[in-house]
């Protein structure tokens, strides 16, 4: 049976009904992203957090300063402590969001106060200017005390490198805290999660065991190590010429065995923007479609 064609009032309803819809989901985003600001102004920069992002700053300046470019072996720790600090510090302060919010989030949600779209929004964009300021502060006192490539663009590249990764392990961190609702049980959970993360990441050990091989895919720390060695030496060219390894005597030089086995080949660095971004954003679609399952 056809459907009888819309009326012109009925179209010009539906218009305004739709209008007035948008109009309050912004005026709700609005209202709790104001909030969200204020509440996570003074989490995100409370004396202790600025503390710890400064301390190991510093301490890392200290203990890398002025690397050598051609000190494989050494500037590779200093990127995968990076990887590590910035991908254990957002996914575990992350993964407590939603179980401490859970008695308040229910309770506005039963009443009707929001949408569970405006509110998420408006957590996850408010989340953003306090998430990245301090990685911020932190490459760029590192990058340049460590003294790692004299080069502005490669420093932006660092910094957007590191940036979309701390986004991607808070993202991670607001999924487990979503799926377990439990804040002990959450933070058990990722501690384990970047616990393996960080055995495959890349550095620790090379050869994975073939059962294993599958985690090191999912790592979002691996990815970061990656793109971090790629802005510093690139494919390996310029550093393996300059220490002149050659194709058969690589494994004489210890230098020479890092280039073969940490820097050259391995993955393509679009495959790891890729990873990174597909992360950010999945990490936070998951979270949102199980914060949907719970009922109010």
């Amino acid at each position: 049976m056809d459907t009888p064609p819309m009326k012109p009032r009925e179209k010009s309803t539906t218009r305004i009904n739709i209008g007035s819809n948008i109009s309050t989901w912004f005026n709700q985003f609005s209202i709790l992203l104001q909030r969200s600001l204020k509440e996570r102004r003074h989490e995100a920069f409370n004396s202790l957090r600025v503390f710890q992002v400064l301390a190991a700053s510093m301490l890392a300046g200290s203990m890398w300063w002025h690397s050598v470019f051609h000190d494989i072996q050494d500037r590779l720790g200093l990127l995968f402590f990076i990887s590590i600090f910035w991908g254990v510090l957002p996914s575990f302060n992350a993964v407590f969001v939603f179980p401490q919010e859970r008695a308040i989030f229910l309770k506005e949600r039963a009443s009707g106060m929001y949408t569970l779209s405006s509110y998420f929004m408006a957590r996850i964009v408010g989340d953003l200017p306090m998430e990245l300021i301090l990685p911020t502060i932190f490459i760029t006192i590192v990058y340049w005390m460590t003294g790692l490539k004299p080069d502005f663009g490669a420093f932006l590249l660092t910094l957007m490198v590191l940036l979309s990764y701390v986004l991607a392990s808070q993202g991670l961190g607001l999924a487990l805290g979503a799926l377990i609702m439990d804040a002990k049980q959450a933070s058990t959970i990722v501690t384990v999660t970047m616990l393996a993360f960080v055995i495959t990441g890349g550095f620790y050990v090379h050869k994975v065991p073939a059962c294993m091989t599958w985690m090191k895919y999912v790592s979002t720390t691996f990815y970061c190590y990656r793109l971090l060695i790629n802005v510093q030496y690139g494919g390996g060219k310029g550093i393996s010429s300059l220490l002149g390894c050659s194709h058969y005597g690589r494994h004489q030089h210890s230098s020479c065995k890092f280039i073969e086995e940490d820097i050259e080949g391995q993955i393509h660095p679009a495959v790891s923007i890729g990873a990174l971004f597909f992360m950010l954003v999945g990490y936070r679609l998951l979270a949102y479609i199980v914060l949907r399952r719970i009922k109010a």
